[in-house]
Parts: C-alpha cells; sequence; structure tokens
C-alpha cells in the first residue's frame, strides 16, 4: 500500500484529534500528517504518537500535495475549502453535513455500503455519528432478512455537540452539587433562542426544529438512512434526546424485518457474526451496552434483543457507540482504507 500525505481540518476539535490518534494507532501509510485548523489555533502543538506536530492555519494552499483530506471543522469550513481541496487533488472526506444529502457525493459506512465509493468525485461524506451505528447494526439484518420499518429514540452524549458542551457539562453538575446558579449557554444548541441545563436532564432537541416539527437530528438520521441502504421507500422515523453523558450515544431501535417467523437467535447469530458489531445480551447476567463501557472502543455494541409482542415481524434493540470514534473519526479512516485498498 503506498504511503499517503494527509491533511486533518480542524485537527484541534474532539473528532480531529481522534482522527490523528486512529491514523497513528492502525497504521494508516502516512507518508507526512498536516493538521489545519482556524487562525486563533495556528502554532498550538499536539503530540501524538511520540510526534510533535504544529498546527497550521487552513488556507487554500494547505492542500497542494495532500493526497486525503479529512475535515471535521464544521459545515460552513467545508463548504469553503473542501471543493479547494479537490481542486488540488486531494479526496476529502467530510465529517460535516456540508454535503451529505448532495445526490451525487456517497455517504459511506465501509461495513454498509464501500461499493458507493466507486466513481466518487473527490468528496466524501461521513454520516451522522448515530447513524452510523444504527446502520451499523441494521445492515447484516436488512441483508439477510429485508427491512420494513425502524423507529428510534436516541440518548446522545454532549461529547456530540463538541467540547464547549463537555465543559458546560462538568460546570453544571459542579453548579448543581453546590446549590448555585445553573448557567446554560450551549445546549440544546448553541444557536437556540433559550438554553436548557444538560447536568441532571434530558433535552429533547438537538439542533433546531424543522417546520415539520423533527429536529435537525433527527431528519438527518431519517433521510441519510435511507440514502445509505439505497431505499428511499424504507419508513424510517427518529426522536433524539441529549443526555448528561460526556461519550458514547445510546439508541433503542424498533424494527420490522422483511419475513414472518424469525427468531431472536436468528437475529442474535447475525449480529455476532457481523463485522464491527459486538453483541452483548444476556440479560440473566444484567449484560448488555452501556455508553460508559463503550467509550474508546471502535466496535458498535448491540444488546436487548427482543421480539415484539404484538407485530409478528417487529423486534427492538439497544445499540450503544462511542459517538467520536466508530460515530466520527473510525468511520472516516476507514473509508479512507478502503479507498486505498
Amino acid at each position: 500500500m503506498k504511503k499517503v500525505n494527509v491533511a486533518i481540518v480542524g485537527a484541534t476539535g474532539a473528532v480531529g484529534t481522534k482522527i490523528l490518534e486512529k491514523l497513528l494507532e492502525r497504521d494508516f501509510p502516512v507518508q507526512s500528517i498536516k493538521l489545519l485548523a482556524s487562525k486563533r489555533s495556528a502554532g498550538t502543538e499536539i503530540t501524538a504518537g511520540g510526534h510533535n506536530y504544529i498546527v497550521e492555519e487552513t488556507v487554500p494552499e494547505s492542500f497542494d500535495g495532500i493526497d486525503i483530506a479529512f475535515f471535521s471543522a464544521g459545515g460552513s469550513i467545508s463548504e469553503k475549502f473542501a471543493h479547494e481541496a479537490v481542486k488540488r487533488g486531494a479526496v476529502v472526506i467530510d465529517n460535516t453535513s456540508a454535503f451529505r444529502m448532495t445526490e451525487q457525493i456517497p455517504l459511506v459506512v465501509p461495513e454498509v455500503n464501500a461499493d458507493a465509493l466507486n466513481g466518487h468525485a473527490g468528496i466524501i461524506s461521513n454520516p451522522n455519528c448515530s447513524t452510523i451505528q444504527m446502520v451499523t447494526a441494521l445492515q447484516p439484518i436488512r441483508e439477510k432478512l429485508g427491512l420494513n420499518r425502524i423507529i428510534v429514540s436516541t440518548y446522545q452524549a454532549v461529547s456530540g455537540a463538541g467540547s464547549e458542551a463537555i465543559d458546560e457539562l462538568e460546570n453544571q453538575s459542579n453548579q448543581f452539587t453546590k446549590r448555585s446558579e445553573i448557567k446554560a449557554e450551549i445546549l440544546p444548541s448553541a444557536s437556540a433562542e433559550r438554553h436548557y441545563p444538560i447536568a441532571f436532564n434530558a433535552i429533547p432537541q438537538i439542533d433546531s426544529f424543522d417546520s415539520s416539527g423533527y429536529t435537525l437530528e433527527e431528519l438527518k438520521m431519517m433521510n441519510e438512512t435511507k440514502k445509505i441502504f439505497g431505499d428511499p421507500e424504507l419508513s424510517v422515523s427518529a426522536t433524539c434526546v441529549r443526555l448528561p453523558v460526556v461519550t458514547g450515544h445510546s439508541e433503542s431501535v424498533y424494527i420490522e424485518v422483511g419475513q414472518d417467523g424469525v427468531t431472536v437467535k436468528e437475529l442474535h447469530d447475525l449480529l455476532t457474526n457481523a463485522p464491527g458489531v459486538v453483541v452483548q445480551d444476556d440479560p440473566s447476567k444484567q449484560l448488555y451496552p452501556m455508553p460508559l463501557f463503550a467509550e474508546g472502543k471502535d466496535e458498535v455494541f448491540v444488546g436487548r434483543i427482543r421480539k415484539d409482542p404484538e407485530h409478528p415481524a417487529g423486534f427492538h434493540l439497544w445499540i450503544v457507540s462511542d459517538n467520536l470514534l466508530k460515530g466520527a473519526a473510525l468511520n472516516s479512516v476507514q473509508i479512507a482504507e478502503t479507498l486505498l485498498t
């Protein structure tokens, strides 16, 4: 495998730092790594894998000689620089929502639709974190048994809203225990008119609301799932909730498969043999996935698999994964690995 020159845009952020870690941890064939961020962050020194890197300001010339550019600095930065990077010869793997629903740009989870990379035009989108873990777990079921309907409720960690949201959770937790005034400035979203405490709370809003009454996060899950599975007629609905968990998204997922008479054991067997999936499901031993124990792990964990008592093809699953790894950084690196094989 030939060595390539890599750039990471948004290298000082939560996802950018994880991308760097994963590239080094997985022995990705890098010739060089360039760390890029805003002018404000330029000059920052980052140490990883025994190497010291100096962060540079992102400018068009940053992408000269770059083979693969990972973007995780926000949609506006991707819109500003991604096409420039492609013009200068790089393949862009974008972690933002800027291009996910653009028809000619592939939206890829390698375990699910790696073939979508064929014929890409220079930009490849990484799906939303909550979408990635769900479709990774559901793909073996869909492939073998068919899939007619998905209803998902998410329980999402604050790290999905960035490092400032993590800081706010920690500050609010201290404020709560000291019975002092709780200050909320970040969640449910920084641009919202009102902000609510996340410490010891659950906020049923992630991102802003659409005229339909769904949030943009919910619409992302619904639309991205259909695009990744290549099934615009698939019935998908979502409710997305933010919880006071630092890292690791959890999902309660109801599905209706395409066949009657399917057993829980069949689902167990399919998921046990699925790439990137670990089954943790033994109620007698209180074995089930939890975000605290998924943090720092690459896999998608599935448990609480049970048949719906009212629908002959209905099943319930509990799906957990580290949203910064498989939900973002790891999936991006896996896309790059797939491109090079």
